[in-house]
């Protein structure tokens, strides 16, 4: 006997609240349920971030396991939490913030994707591209029929092959990125080719994943598919025909360094958003049309740089956790039981792992890479993430993909991610090949001055270039002397923006140094500025391009130095010059980067304090006019701020002042008595003098060299003694001089990197407009063994 049965459908939920004060329950309206579904999911992903930071994972797999824990997999067993936080009829409103955020993250991937670097791949990084597609891809479709004959009989047979294919083929891209700057190989050849192979491994899996989508709907017939297919190679044609001159249109409008126009902004944001509607409407994916909008968007214009601007933060930061928790919905761990689930867990892994890392190794070495570093490629180029995430969610929403088989393939996806940096860090050290030797000449002041000198020249940004070359142009010492050798380091933060991406694409296209087996790149005005210098000779100049956190910069400078074998590092300082003659910081934490390389450094260092030396602009050798001053207490850090003013007094355009300061005994002045019987100004007398006999024996008639000496009484007199000396440029001073009279001044030092004598002539009450260059000498230590490719050739040793 049949039975009527009444479904009760839920009712929808209202957008907004009249408040708990009312009688209403917040969480049964879609706004103030979404705020706290949000902030639910920015907390629990922020935290994992954090814990696994130690790790070095990139973020995506906290934002995964964060959206597995929030899942049916773990707090999703509770009734009471999925009905109240995640109830069913609020999935729609999550879902379609979660697939917006793709939309415009996938705008942003299509921006940091150039085609050009593609086009302008080696045969060796195709070759490996190739390798690493094709054999995961026959291997996931072998997969595929092991999955249809026990946990996937329902299926799609032709969508389900396409799937597997492509989601065991996939390397994502933004997440290698990441793991390669975390691991200090981003600007290395290895890190290049992992990039290049991963950006053809991208769009090869994009075309792939179109065709598994054409292939995925619901109607049987496969003439549908081709039409869907067909019409997505119309709009792709349409686009690139039509889109690149508008955009190009726009670029033209906007200047370098001037707002770009905030109806640009809201013209191309609309046409991802169009693009997005017409995909859809095709039956391909809205995120698709997103893609191909980014990738046709001007990578060199500062339209691009707005874009990723405006976008990023909300994007990425916001909503693109909630795409992780939508999926992790979706996956139920428990789904995988009994040993027949966890065999094919297992199978499907091993696949993924075989496929990629034995295809990329296997070709590896057919291209002559040596095996240690075709073993680190092939599991590099294993990395999965976001890209694998958004394959396994189409397939699930297209019915492709069953519940069991959805998790499965997370899982996998964690796995093969979460095993990349552990296992590079193990098969590959370049560490120990970089620091096997040391080097001879860690400081400027040494035995034979006519020796090479090599300087690593650090900057943040464009503003410090003029002065630092005019500072290196002011070391260059006479003819008689070897090359001075500079490696010029531009420091660039690695954030978790994917901004940062674009950022290394600049970086990979001006190449380590940037200029490269002939070819002089013309982007950039850093590569202008320095290739310009090198060609005035006797100076050989390499610039490079360090990519780290700030958390872990000062490893990159000090390996560099140490692979490079720098006798002195010189670091701008955290302040620049406003234009009324204050100092202003520029960000605090250069400053903590400083004072690491001050502790870790492997050599000398010097803070430079710019205060515009030589002007806003760098000065030719034969117009260098420059009075420097060496203000001498005592000690080893200022013998070696002598030893390198001597090498700059050898310049014609420059003069050099030597101030000795002396202690005056018996006498006490008002601020500060000075304790000529304390033997710690005796302990470096005797070196001291040894030092300043042989200068004034050396350098007596040299006309441009002055040396004076000033007794002292007290710390008055020390300052009183600097303000006299007129139109200085420079000062080099010594970090930690020796003697009372420095340990009198230390009281005022306000910056204890730049030492007592270095805050005094930086201090706001001390009016000069000479820059300053604070030196702390090498000191024997044994540096800190740091895990970092420094790129070290033959040629480079000493």
């Amino acid at each position: 006997m049949a039975t009527n049965v009444t479904h009760t459908c839920p009712s929808p939920m209202k957008a907004t609240s009249n408040g708990a004060f009312q009688g209403d329950d917040p969480l049964q309206f879609a706004l103030p349920l979404a705020i706290l579904q949000i902030c639910l999911v920015l907390v629990v992903t922020r935290l994992l971030a954090f814990l696994m930071r130690p790790l070095r994972q990139p973020r995506v797999i906290a934002e995964i396991i964060g959206g597995i824990l929030l899942g049916p997999s773990a707090l999703g067993r509770s009734e009471a939490y999925i009905s109240k936080i995640f109830p069913p009829r609020s999935l729609t409103v999550l879902e379609t913030l979660a697939n917006l955020g793709l939309l415009f993250f996938l705008f942003l991937a299509g921006l940091e994707l150039d085609p050009k670097s593609i086009r302008r791949t080696g045969k060796k990084a195709l070759m490996i591209a190739l390798a690493g597609i094709t054999l995961p891809f026959a291997l996931g479709i072998g997969s595929s029929f092991v999955l249809r004959q026990t946990i996937s009989k329902d299926v799609d047979s032709a969508a389900f092959l396409v799937f597997m294919g492509v989601a065991l083929s996939i390397t994502a891209f933004p997440v290698l990125a990441r793991i390669l700057a975390e691991l200090k190989l981003l600007t290395t050849e290895i890190g290049r080719m992992a990039m290049s192979a991963a950006a053809v491994n991208d769009v090869a899996a994009w075309i792939l994943l179109a065709l598994a989508v054409a292939l995925s709907g619901t109607d049987k017939s496969p003439l549908i598919s081709l039409w869907v297919f067909l019409s997505g190679c119309i709009f792709v044609i349409c686009c690139i025909l039509v889109v690149p001159p508008i955009f190009k249109w726009m670029s033209q409008r906007c200047h370098e360094g001037e707002p770009v126009d905030e109806m640009y902004i809201c013209a191309t944001l609309a046409a991802v958003l169009a693009a997005g509607f017409i995909t859809d409407t095709i039956g391909i994916h809205a995120m698709f049309g997103a893609f191909v909008i980014g990738i046709l968007v001007p990578k060199d214009s500062p339209l691009a740089g707005a874009l990723v601007e405006k976008v990023e933060d909300l994007v990425s930061g916001l909503f693109l956790p909630l795409y992780f928790v939508s999926s992790g919905l979706k996956t139920n761990i428990a789904t995988i039981r009994g040993l027949q689930s966890w065999g094919l867990f297992v199978l499907v892994t091993v696949t993924a792992c075989f496929g990629k890392i034995f295809g990329t190794v296997a070709v590896s070495l057919l291209c002559k890479v040596p095996f240690r570093e075709a073993v680190t490629l092939g599991f590099l180029m294993n990395t999965k993430g976001l890209v694998e995430l958004i394959v396994l969610n189409i397939g699930k929403d297209r019915n492709v993909l069953n519940e069991q088989t959805f998790s499965i393939m997370v899982l996998m996806a964690v796995f093969t991610t979460f095993i990349t940096t552990p296992v590079v860090i193990a098969v590959y050290k370049p560490a120990k090949r970089a620091m096997m030797a040391n080097y001879k000449y860690r400081t400027v002041e040494r035995e034979n001055p006519n020796t090479q000198l090599r300087i690593l020249a650090c900057f943040h940004s464009t503003r410090n270039i003029p002065s630092l070359l005019n500072l290196l142009e002011a070391s260059r010492g006479t003819e008689k002397r070897e090359e001075l050798s500079v490696y010029a380091l531009h420091l660039m933060e690695l954030s978790e923006r994917s901004s940062a991406i674009l950022m290394v694409h600049k970086a990979r296209r001006n190449g380590l140094p940037f200029w490269h087996k002939g070819h002089r790149s013309d982007s950039g005005n850093v590569v202008v500025a320095f290739e310009t210098y090198r060609q005035l000779g006797r100076v050989s100049v390499k610039p490079m391009t360090s990519i780290s956190s700030m958390s872990d910069m000062h490893e990159d400078v000090c390996s560099t130095a140490a692979g490079k074998r720098a006798a002195i590092i010189i670091l701008p300082f955290h302040k620049h010059q406003r234009l009324d003659g204050t100092l202003e910081v520029t960000r605090s934490d250069f400053r903590w980067v400083n004072r690491r390389i001050l502790e870790h450094a492997p050599c000398s260092v010097g803070i430079f304090v710019d205060r515009g030396l030589g002007g806003n602009s760098h000065v030719a050798a034969s117009n260098v006019s420059c009075f420097i001053a060496v203000l001498f207490f005592g000690g080893r850090d200022d013998r070696e701020a002598l030893a390198y003013g001597c090498r700059m007094a050898e310049h014609p355009g420059i003069r050099l002042m030597v101030i000795r300061f002396l202690v005056e005994p018996n006498i006490a002045g008002d601020n500060a008595i000075i304790n000529v019987e304390s033997n710690s100004s005796t302990d470096f007398s005797s070196l001291d003098n040894d030092v300043l006999v042989n200068f004034k024996k050396t350098k007596a008639n040299d006309n441009s060299i002055k040396y004076e000496e000033k007794p002292v009484q007290n710390t008055d007199q020390v300052i009183a003694a600097i303000r006299e000396i007129g139109n200085c440029n420079l000062f080099l001073v010594g970090r930690s001089p020796a003697g009372e009279v420095a340990l009198a001044l230390n009281r005022r030092s306000e910056c204890p990197e730049l030492g007592p004598v270095g805050s005094l002539l930086t201090a706001p009450e001390f009016s000069t407009t000479a820059s300053v260059l604070v030196v702390q000498q090498y000191n024997g230590q044994v540096p800190l063994n740091l895990d970092s490719e420094t790129g070290e050739d033959s040629t480079d040793r000493e």
